[in-house]
Formats: C-alpha cells, structure tokens, sequence
C-alpha cells in the first residue's frame, strides 16, 4: 500500500529539554500532528461530522524507536506513510529525517469510529474517505 503524507517541523525551546534535545513524548504529538495535517490535506478531519454521528479515530497502539536527538531549531522532515488499510484500521508509519539522517520511526495503528451519543463504536473505513486515502501519493 504506502501511501505517503510529508510535512515538516521545527524543535521548539518548549519542546526540549535541560540539554536542548527534544523530550521523547513530543514524538508522539508531532505524529499526531503530521497525521492532523494529513487528514486536513485530503479534506477530512480526525473528527469528522456525518450526520448525527461523528466519525473519529482512536489509535490502539503506538510506538516509537529513536535513532538520534532532535536538538531546539532544528527542522525535521515527518513522512507519513500509510502501510495497511484494512476494513476498519489504518496503520501508518512515521519517520523523521534531518539532512537525511534518521532520527526516529513511528508506528501507529488508528481504528475508524463513529461517535453517537457519548458511545464509540468501530465501523467499516467509509468508501469516500478510503479514496480520500488512496488519493495520497505512492512512495
């Protein structure tokens, strides 16, 4: 499958720590936030409105292995490839790149909901945003 998304970011003061390399939670919110961007790139929202339910996507599992630092200011290149869609799941892999070096790879499992009443409950990947999906490039 490997559909992919590219984006970049830069290490913020805030996002470090004592000795300037970024702090390993904020791997995991700059995936959420190239995975936001990505969602927003093909016209759709992790939160998406359908009527009276909410499509959402919990993730289920999550990880991440670093391979280097990210120090403050740096710029970092975030590719998000989409590895597996099935029924009801996408899984995706994230790597981060600084002049061409690996720092770190990311992997993410999401689950398509809807939301009705305060209840999550997993449905089938709805065909519009499958295409939506598939309309990213191929690496």
């Amino acid at each position: 499958m490997n559909l992919t998304f590219n984006t970049t970011r830069r290490a913020e003061f805030s996002e470090t720590d004592l000795a300037g390399v970024m702090h390993f939670s904020n791997y995991f919110r700059w995936m959420e936030i190239a995975e936001h961007e990505m969602f927003r790139s093909i016209g759709l929202s992790v939160v998406q409105p359908d009527g009276d339910r909410v499509i959402s996507w919990p993730r289920i599992k999550v990880s991440c292995e670093y391979r280097g630092p990210i120090r403050f200011e740096d710029e970092v290149a975030i590719r998000l490839t989409i590895t597996r869609m099935g029924s009801k799941s996408i899984a995706y892999e994230a790597a981060f790149e600084r002049d061409g070096h690996r720092l770190a790879d990311g992997h993410v499992v999401m689950v398509c909901c809807e939301m009705r009443d305060g209840h999550f409950r997993s449905i089938d990947i709805p065909d519009d945003f499958r295409r939506r999906f598939e309309s990213l490039k191929s690496c």
